[in-house]
């Protein structure tokens, strides 16, 4: 059967080719909720305070056992660190030792560098004055 023959056929065919190119066509693609994005949960694990560091390090803290021990949240692992001594805010477990000082704290592992100049309840660090992009 060729389309010649067939002028109805012919007629939907150019009818639907013209109507293709009207309109909106809106295809839902993600099949399990509505039209807008979904809002990006929390990094930060719960219950845990955040410390931004040097080199834009993360760490996270949870204090357990009414301050005797540290839960430390790394990017790549967790652990329990126990207090060092009776008194003071150093942790360790192993080479593992946590400093902490008011807001600030350091962490050092034996092994590798240091993760130095951590802070907390602070926003991001700014850049200095004179690193102004548009001048």
């Amino acid at each position: 059967m060729h389309l010649q023959s067939n002028p109805a056929r012919l007629a939907a065919l150019a009818a639907a080719a013209l109507l293709a190119g009207c309109g909106e066509m809106k295809i839902k693609v993600w099949p399990f909720g509505g039209d807008t994005a979904i809002p990006e949960r929390s990094r930060s694990p719960a219950n845990a305070t955040e410390y931004l560091c040097a080199g834009g390090k993360r760490i996270y803290l949870r204090k357990q056992d009414g301050g005797d021990a540290v839960w430390l949240i790394l990017p790549e692992r967790e652990l329990r660190l126990d207090r060092i001594g009776t008194e003071g805010s150093r942790y360790g477990k192993g080479a593992m030792v946590l400093q902490l000082a008011g807001n600030d704290a350091t962490l050092n592992d034996g092994a590798t560098t240091p993760v130095t100049g951590c802070k907390t309840g602070v926003a991001e660090p700014a850049a200095p004055a004179g690193d102004a992009v548009n001048k």
